[in-house]
């Protein structure tokens, strides 16, 4: 494998970097996102600018709003993009929604729903863990009963992102509660104004309200909101998962931090000599370094996977795994080199590198949680991957 892009992909990250440094703030990239509400209108405002170019999901086909690039030219667009902490919002639709729409839909779901997420006209979330369902999701309790054409919808989700700003949800129900528990559960997708949906906000460590808690109080959902067949719903909310945990927008991200603390390290001195010097901060840095790169190639292979038509699975999961625990070891990292002045909130005039390590030491918490937790991608890889016995 030759483990570099070619020069049409290479012209293309040029476009991309062009457009960025044109549309985006100045000194945008060098603080870390929120979840505030000015940033959320920011976000709308920049993928309105995203739209005309096809730019919100370069890789879709093009008569759903699409370039049809290929997989690596979306994975240059996602490198760009996260390494400058673009405000990539409704990241659920086009990263996972919209291609398992594209493999289970019908003609008319897909006319219907794929268009709008590219036009940037409906905002979507996701629809899975439960107060009582987390790890364990195919354990969920959320009811849809049909009554005719309809499904009447009863339950609860938590943990919904971006659940007060979403038009449609995508979500798991239980359809039929005698059966096993992964073949009684079928996969809807749900207009967020239907009568009987609330949403609560729940606040993180972070003091951000990026999370909430939805609830379902007879909701009726039509039968064209079925999304594939009754009662196979949950091998279709794997494929959304795998999708998800494919993200390949992982590693430019923590590049972009890493580089942020290694000048750092490099420029700040502490008792007489630069922090670089000092035997346990150049390891940890240069572990960092490695791990990234680890990261990055991990990433690769996904997307090589995915480009000869092949879904990963356990392959995805260990991206996940990797991915989530780098997260926690670079803030970790970064929170001790910086001292106390790394505890401070990003207002402060004394944060040192805008604040954004005290904030991601608490929001880093939750990353070997989401999207399936370290236990359970380590037990696919052991099944799926390396062929054990299940436990």
């Amino acid at each position: 494998m030759e483990f570099k892009f070619t020069p049409e992909q290479d012209v293309f990250r040029e476009e991309v970097r062009s457009f960025l440094k044109q549309e985006l703030p100045e000194g945008w990239g060098s603080r870390p996102g929120s979840l505030s509400e000015e940033n959320h209108e920011f976000g709308q405002e920049f993928l309105k600018r995203l739209a005309p170019k096809k730019w919100i999901a370069p890789a879709w086909p093009q008569e759903y709003g699409g370039l049809g690039l290929g997989l690596w030219e979306q994975v240059v667009f996602n490198e760009e993009m996260s390494y400058q902490r673009a405000p990539l919002l409704n990241f659920a639709a086009t990263g996972y929604l919209g291609p398992t729409i594209m493999m289970y839909g019908t003609d008319e779901q897909k006319a219907e729903h794929l268009p709008g997420i590219t036009s940037n006209h409906v905002q979507w979330c996701q629809g899975y863990s439960e107060p009582e369902s987390g790890s364990d999701l195919a354990s969920l309790q959320t009811k849809a009963v049909q009554d005719g054409d309809d499904f009447v919808i009863n339950g609860q989700k938590i943990w919904t992102s971006q659940a007060h700003y979403a038009d449609w949800m995508f979500l798991l129900a239980r359809t039929d509660p005698d059966a096993p528990k992964h073949k009684g559960i079928s996969y809807f997708l749900i207009d967020m104004k239907s009568p009987g949906i609330s949403v609560r906000p729940l606040i993180n460590m972070a003091g951000e309200d990026g999370f909430n808690e939805v609830f379902f109080e007879n909701v009726r959902v039509p039968r064209s909101g079925l999304l594939g067949e009754l009662n196979r719903g949950w091998y279709i909310a794997t494929t959304t998962l795998d999708f998800e945990r494919s993200s390949s927008s992982g590693y430019p991200t923590s590049l972009r931090t890493l580089e942020e603390l290694t000048k750092f390290t490099k420029e700040t001195k502490s008792n007489g000599k630069h922090l670089i010097q000092e035997p346990l901060v150049r390891r940890q840095i240069a572990d960092l370094w490695v791990d990234l790169n680890i990261l990055r190639f991990l990433s690769y292979r996904v997307v090589s996977l995915q480009s000869q038509k092949l879904v990963p699975n356990y392959e995805a999961s260990i991206v996940k795994v990797f991915n989530s625990e780098l997260g926690q070891k670079l803030a970790m990292a970064g929170l001790h080199m910086l001292g106390l002045y790394g505890q401070l909130e990003p207002e402060s005039k004394y944060a040192r590198l805008f604040g954004q390590f005290g904030r991601s030491y608490v929001t880093s918490v939750g990353l070997t949680i989401a999207a399936g937790t370290s236990e359970i991608q380590r037990s696919i890889i052991a099944t799926r991957g390396l062929g054990l016995p299940r436990g």
